[in-house]
Parts: structure tokens; C-alpha cells; sequence
């Protein structure tokens, strides 16, 4: 059976470890001056050589050669997570009372230790406080902060580091070499980046590449791992902040049909707008984005979600842009001298008001019916309640009146104010304030209806229709 890259590259000496010299210089040094320790904490994300390096440190102090899969006696490793409860643990404080059978030090490897109980914890606890002289204890785990204090404090902790993406890079090329792998650069960077940190996660990616044969290309690479192309995310992100949302609705249709995984495209697109906030260009819509895109993997429905927050941004980018138009330039003021009645009639019928000033006159609403149908393509969430609002535009100001609070609140919201004086100003030209208010006198109140079943529900549906405005009624 062939042997799987990630552990025919396993480190087996602390020189052959990638990234990590912080760490392997410090225990070099420890080991050489003889000042071991009886309890070592490795943290740090996964795959990036916590138990290779324990292994290694286990073989050093004993001074035994370390090659391929060489087991010793006196070298034991526990797995928490399936050896969790006090019984394995107690077990565990009995085994290491009894001497090395020929190592100098008899090396306990705890992996995912934050598994253990806490009743475990406090078993373990007592043979840290007090361990024999022969026994030496390394903890490795992926989440510290689970770990109780007290354990902490009775180790030399370790910090490992994730690998970066142009020194995983370079070792997964060198690696392809002596694979005889052919990969394209671009494709070793896409793994690297991929891995984020993980060096075993990379390595298995490129085994499972090279059963394909030929040249390893970064579209291969996309295509394994479900990735997105840079090109589609970058015309995804050109739609949302021109606030084209038909356009937005195509690049994800095509990115889904591509069978790419919503939480890759999420990914793509945070990594994205980073680096247009590192180069200043990201505004605040996309900086909202940011935080939603997060919410993408853990959500039921991922790419409706993901839909959702995208076209919501862009229709975000599309008011900011249509509150940002300057109104049309003022005709020239420029008149012809005065020369008589005729000619200064004529000159004043040229000037044009100020853009601040809108006379009562000048809103026409007598084409109110235009905006409500307008709002019921660009947001049908306000549609229902606009259609039931009464316009009245007096000294400059466009006061809504509703029946009923809920409409009301829900107009008032500033984005959905926004929304219909974009509406007024696509339409009429015109930019004018808006106010929301209840006033029910300015809704005719219907005449009490005893509600009777023999009425033909006319009462029922007076109370309906005061509360939801009216509508077509379909009898069955």
C-alpha cells in the first residue's frame, strides 16, 4: 500500500521541521544543557507539527534514532479525545510509577488534551504537581483556552505558529520534486493559501492531485478544493458596488453551477474586500458585508444566505449612489439687457428657482401612483405600506400620513426614506425631504357594520381592510 505524502514527509528531526525554528531552537538548547522539563504544552492550530515535534522531543531526550514509524515501550501516546473520562487517566497515574524499561525517560504524549473532563483534569493535575523523576509529560492541543489554569501553569508552553503561505509554498515545490510532481507555480501558491497555516492539510491536497497525472494547473487546484476564480469574484464585487443586483444574481448563478462551495465564495470575497481595505478603497456597505460573510458557513441555507447579504449590499451601494447625484445644473442666470416689457418678461421666464427652494406647486401629485409603482420594483418591502400612505407636500416638505403605526415605523426607517427620495428624484427630479406621521383623520372612517353572518361578512372585511388596506377579494 503507498504511503500516504504527509507521513512519508513526517519531520523526524527538529532540523527538518518547517516554520517552527522559535520552538526547535529553544528545546535544541534546553536538551544540550541538559534543563528538561517535566511537562511541555504545544498549542497551535492544526497540521502544523505539534506531534511531530513532541515525537521528536521524546526521541531526543532518550537519545534514540528516530526513523519511519519506530515504536518504544517507553514512548506512549494517548489520544484524549477517545481516552477522556478519570478511569483512563487514573489508570494513567498507576503506569507512570513504574520505571522506563530501557529509555532514560519514560514520554507521555497527551494529543487534543482540552478533551479530557474536568474530573480527568484533576487527576492529572495531581501527577503534574508531583511526577516522578523518570516521567515526562507533552500535552498538544488545538484549543489552550479549554484547558484549566491550573494545568497551564505546571508546563513550559509552546506556541506554534501557522505556516506562511510563501514558506509552505516553497516546501510543497520541493516536495513536488522529489515527487517528480509537475505542478504550476500559481497552483503551489493556491495550495499553500488554501492550507491557511495547515502544512499537513497542503501536503494531503497535493496527493491527491498528483493520481491525476500530467501538469498540475491552478484551475485543477480550483477545481479540487471548490474554489471560486478571481475573475468571478472580482466581477461579482464590481456588480454589488455598482448596485447592478440583476448582475449580482448571474455571477452567483454561474459560481453555483460551477458546484463551488458557498463558503469558499464567502471566503473568496472577505479575503477580497481585506485587501481593498488595506489599499483604502473598501466603503462602508462592503465593510457590512464583511461581517455577515462570516455567518455564511454556519448558516442552514448557505447560498441563499449568501445571496441575500451580497444583494443587500448592493442595493445599499445603489441608494448611497442615488443620494450622491447632484441635482442638474441651474440654467444660465444670463439675461439680455432691459430694453422693455417684452424683453424683461421674456428674461424672467428664463431664470430658474433654486434647486433649495420647491414650491407646493412644483410636486405633481397628482402622479403619486408612478412612485408607489416605482418602489414595487426596486423594494416590494415597502410597496404595501406606501400605497396606503396619503401625500401632502407643503412648504417643501413631503409629509407621508399613514392609518396605522406599523406603517408608519416602517417608512420611517432612514434607508427606506432614502429609498423613495431617490424614487422622487429618478422620476419627477426633484430632491425633497420626507417626514412619516399617523393621522387617521386623514383616512375616511367607514360606517359601523354589524358583523353578522347573514352580512355578508361586510363587517369582517371593513375591519380587515382598515388595518391591511384594501384588496381584491377571491370567494371560494
Amino acid at each position: 500500500m503507498r504511503q500516504a505524502l504527509y507521513r512519508k514527509y513526517r519531520s523526524r528531526s527538529f532540523d527538518e521541521v518547517v516554520g517552527q525554528e522559535h520552538i526547535t531552537k529553544t528545546l535544541k538548547s534546553a536538551i544540550k544543557s541538559g534543563r528538561i522539563s517535566h511537562a511541555y504544552l504545544f498549542t497551535g492550530p492544526r497540521g502544523v507539527g505539534k506531534t511531530s515535534v513532541a515525537r521528536i522531543l521524546a526521541h531526543e531526550v532518550n537519545q534514540l534514532p528516530y526513523k519511519d514509524e519506530s515504536i518504544h515501550l517507553d514512548i506512549i501516546e494517548i489520544d484524549a479525545a477517545s481516552n477522556r473520562r478519570i478511569d483512563e487517566i487514573r489508570e494513567l497515574r498507576e503506569r507512570v510509577r513504574v520505571a522506563p524499561s530501557s529509555a532514560r525517560y519514560k514520554v507521555y504524549i497527551i494529543d487534543e488534551v482540552h478533551m479530557l473532563t474536568r474530573e480527568a483534569f484533576n487527576a492529572l493535575l495531581k501527577t503534574l504537581e508531583e511526577p516522578p523523576a523518570h516521567c515526562i509529560f507533552i500535552l498538544a492541543t488545538t484549543e489552550a483556552h479549554k484547558l484549566p489554569e491550573t494545568i497551564v501553569s505546571r508546563t513550559q508552553r509552546f506556541e506554534f505558529k501557522p505556516i506562511g503561505p510563501s514558506e509552505a509554498a516553497a516546501h510543497l515545490g520541493s516536495l513536488a520534486k522529489r515527487e517528480k510532481i509537475n505542478i504550476e507555480t500559481s497552483a503551489l501558491e493556491l495550495l499553500a493559501d488554501f492550507g491557511q497555516g495547515s502544512f499537513r492539510d497542503s501536503i494531503s491536497y497535493l496527493d491527491q492531485l498528483s493520481s491525476n497525472g500530467g501538469t498540475i494547473t491552478a484551475a485543477d487546484v480550483r477545481t479540487l478544493l471548490g474554489l471560486p476564480s478571481k475573475g468571478e469574484i472580482s466581477r461579482l464585487i464590481s456588480s454589488m458596488r455598482t448596485g447592478d443586483l440583476s448582475a449580482i444574481l448571474d455571477c452567483l448563478r454561474s459560481i453555483r453551477e460551477q458546484g463551488v462551495d458557498a463558503a469558499q465564495v464567502a471566503a473568496a470575497l472577505a479575503a477580497k474586500i481585506r485587501v481593498q481595505l488595506s489599499e483604502g478603497q473598501a466603503d462602508q456597505p462592503t465593510i457590512d458585508l464583511l461581517k455577515q460573510l462570516l455567518e455564511v458557513p454556519a448558516s442552514s441555507r448557505p447560498y441563499d444566505y449568501l445571496e441575500i447579504i451580497v444583494l443587500e449590499a448592493g442595493q445599499k451601494h445603489q441608494d448611497t449612489s442615488s443620494a450622491d447625484t447632484p441635482p442638474p445644473p441651474e440654467a444660465s442666470q444670463e439675461t439680455k439687457p432691459e430694453t422693455g416689457p417684452k424683453e424683461v418678461k421674456k428674461a424672467a421666464s428664463h431664470h430658474e428657482k433654486p434647486s433649495n427652494t420647491i414650491k407646493d406647486a412644483d410636486f405633481p401629485a397628482g402622479r403619486w401612483a408612478e412612485v408607489v409603482e416605482r418602489s414595487k420594483h426596486k423594494a416590494a418591502s415597502i410597496y404595501t405600506a406606501l400605497r396606503l400612505a396619503v401625500p401632502e407636500f407643503s412648504d417643501g416638505v413631503l409629509t407621508l400620513k399613514f392609518e396605522f403605526p406599523l406603517h408608519q415605523k416602517k417608512l420611517e426607517k432612514a434607508e427606506n426614506k432614502q429609498l423613495v427620495a431617490s424614487i422622487i428624484d429618478e422620476i419627477f427630479g426633484l430632491k425633497v425631504p420626507i417626514r412619516c406621521v399617523v393621522d387617521k383623520e386623514a383616512f375616511p372612517q367607514a360606517e359601523a357594520e354589524d358583523i353578522r353572518p347573514d352580512n355578508e361578512n361586510g363587517g369582517q372585511l371593513a375591519s380587515i381592510n382598515n388595518i391591511f388596506g384594501g384588496s381584491e377579494v377571491l370567494e371560494s
